[in-house]
């Protein structure tokens, strides 16, 4: 076998082991995890233990129903009586047995691209498969007889609807002198407010602790992308952004994160939906991440805050507190609102803009900005695609011209190889010496290419987790730009009746559809652009290359293709003007042609 077949298969080997690495770890999703049907039976979640006695939540006040059997949500909801939610943004219903906001349904996002598919359904009733709540509570201290409203407690209600202009009070008599009046109002976004109330007719001081908690049983399906944190997630005092995935929490010590300190908050996240617990933020209070349950039974997932302790006296009507609670989807321009106009902590943090944050939240801010003048996401990232060559322009234009001498200098370069090819040292102090007496930069070319992937990384995360490019259209065939291209080269692009990437452990690398296939095609292009390396091995990676990077982009979200394939032909573009202008030739045609075996002139 010759040392140049060997290189060639090298070069393949080594393709492959990028591609299926790739695609194994980062290109294709996980399979969304299958909802595993809850049992006929729960147990109650026992409370967890208490390593702190200013961060000890208890247990959940609403355990009480868990035990029963789960059942739909259209079964469960009838299981209290319920005043109606309805806003501009919301559908559903708070439970007044117990005093929970356990029904919440976005009005404004489906589950398709079909305007006439279901609601989003966010938070679901105790006793339904998956049921997901919000809780406002009490505590009191250890031994002390105060009968506190609990999952039992049946609320009245002043109204039977809450709207963003109607607020609705709940009311409960404990029958030894304390009257509870919880007020819940909400705006015309995803923003509830709960004031907490007390009237002490008792004849003698009350001291309790307020609570509020967020409650997810059973592990919810979760997208399954590295890039991208679904779970448990806050900010809690100076604390950095808290993550935890529903399996990292069980890692923790007792399955347990505590977490001290003054304002922020705490909560879930899904890719596009999340909900949180806001407490004032200029009170300190300590918070819980946990995971609780019997064996053999669905988790109990909860966030917890449990504030300091107050006193209500005998005989005077107190405000105890008043919690947020946040239920929605995380519009980027809806969560930065709330962080100026409620001075939330670091809420903006609820949307994951990743290491790159100073890059990514500016790019979609761009992005947002050019599509409220032209109506189109896709249009608004091409635009956003020119403009960031603009700006590196100089970049690109010190590059070409340094690979264009690079070129011409070419004959020179080969021998002084041949000349020293028995002694590489000196080999490579003439190469040095060469470069400098031509004023070449032998890694300019790669200048552009590594400025682009901090900007190419922070288009990725916008377009996959901003909620404003789902089921964003494009044109043509492009529906939502941040799902992938819905057509396949493996079915004649639709005309076959069947769907290749359906097939199990290869089928995701065969979503190759229109838009990678152009993008492969205009790598190629570009990178024919350029001398073709001199090294064998280098050659055939280059060729192997658009190839690669066709597969490794098949699974990714629509709108990155389709920037990175209009970027690929801006750069030809560019590189063609700047080497036209400087007088060098360009390459593509030999190259062309060399790869079909024609010869060509010098």
């Amino acid at each position: 076998m010759s040392s140049e077949q060997k290189n060639l298969f090298l070069a393949i080997g080594l393709s492959m082991i990028v591609l299926f690495g790739w695609n194994y770890f980062y290109g294709a999703p996980t399979v969304e995890k299958q909802r595993q049907a809850q049992q006929a039976t729960q147990t109650a979640v026992p409370a967890a233990p208490a390593p702190a006695a200013n961060v000890n939540p208890g247990a959940p006040a609403a355990t009480a129903d868990i035990a029963q059997a789960a059942r739909t949500r259209a079964d469960a909801l009838p299981l209290s009586p319920r005043i109606t939610i309805d806003t501009p943004a919301l559908a559903g219903s708070i439970a007044l047995k117990g005093g929970l906001i356990d029904d919440v349904s976005l009005k404004n996002f489906r589950d398709t691209i079909d305007p006439n598919s279901p609601m989003i359904e966010l938070f679901a009733p105790v006793g339904s498969t998956h049921a997901y709540y919000a809780e406002t509570g009490f505590r009191t201290a250890a031994g002390n007889a105060l009968t506190l409203p609990d999952a039992n407690t049946l609320w009245k209600a002043n109204g039977t609807k809450l709207t963003a202009t109607t607020p609705v009070e709940l009311t409960w008599d404990n029958g030894k002198g304390l009257i509870f009046k919880r007020t819940i109002s909400i705006d015309d976004r995803y923003m509830f407010s709960v004031k907490e109330t007390i009237e002490n007719k008792s004849g003698a001081a009350v001291t309790l602790q307020a609570f509020a908690s967020i409650t997810r049983i059973g592990k919810p399906a979760t997208s399954g992308y590295a890039v991208l944190h679904e779970g448990l997630l806050g900010v809690v005092g100076d604390s950095r952004v808290i993550e935890l995935t529903y399996d990292s929490i069980e890692k923790e010590p007792q399955s347990m994160r505590l977490a001290e300190g003054t304002a922020g908050w705490m909560g879930f996240t899904d890719k596009y939906w999340a909900t949180a617990i806001v407490p004032a933020q200029d009170a300190k209070f300590g918070g819980r991440f946990s995971a609780t349950g019997a064996a053999n039974q669905p988790r109990l997932y909860q966030t917890f805050i449990l504030e300091d302790a107050r006193t209500v006296e005998a005989g005077a009507t107190s405000e105890v507190t008043t919690t947020r609670i946040f239920a929605g989807a995380k519009e980027v321009r809806t969560i930065d609102g709330y962080q100026t106009s409620l001075g939330i902590k670091n809420f903006d943090l609820m949307i994951d803009w990743g290491w790159f944050y100073f890059i990514t939240k500016p790019l979609f801010k761009l992005i947002d900005l050019i599509y409220h003048f032209v109506g189109n996401f896709g249009v608004a990232i091409l635009i956003v695609t020119v403009i960031v060559k603009a700006v590196f322009f100089p970049l690109a234009n010190r590059s070409y011209l340094s690979m264009a001498k690079m070129k011409a200098v070419q004959p020179e370069m080969t021998l002084l190889r041949e000349r020293y090819k028995d002694d590489k040292q000196k080999q490579q102090v003439e190469l040095m010496e060469l470069y400098k007496r031509e004023k070449i930069n032998p890694v300019a070319g790669c200048l552009p290419v590594l400025v682009q992937i901090p900007v190419f990384f922070g288009l990725y995360k916008v377009i996959f987790i901003t909620l404003e490019m789902r089921h964003a259209p494009f044109f043509g065939w492009i529906k939502d730009l941040s799902a992938p291209d819905p057509t396949t080269v493996f079915n004649l692009f639709g005309l076959l009746p069947f769907d290749p990437t359906s097939l199990p452990m290869v089928g995701h690398f065969l979503a190759i559809g229109i838009w990678p296939l152009l993008m492969g095609i205009s790598m190629f292009v570009q990178m024919k652009m350029n001398p073709e390396p001199t090294d064998p091995v280098q050659k055939q990676m280059f060729t192997w290359m658009p190839i690669i990077f066709t597969f490794m982009l098949g699974t990714f979200p629509a709108g990155l293709v389709i920037y990175w394939t209009w970027n690929n032909l801006l750069s030809v573009t560019q590189q063609y003007y700047i080497m036209k202008r400087a007088g060098v030739k360009v390459e593509l045609w030999d190259n062309l042609s060399g790869l079909l075996g024609k010869k060509t002139s010098a």
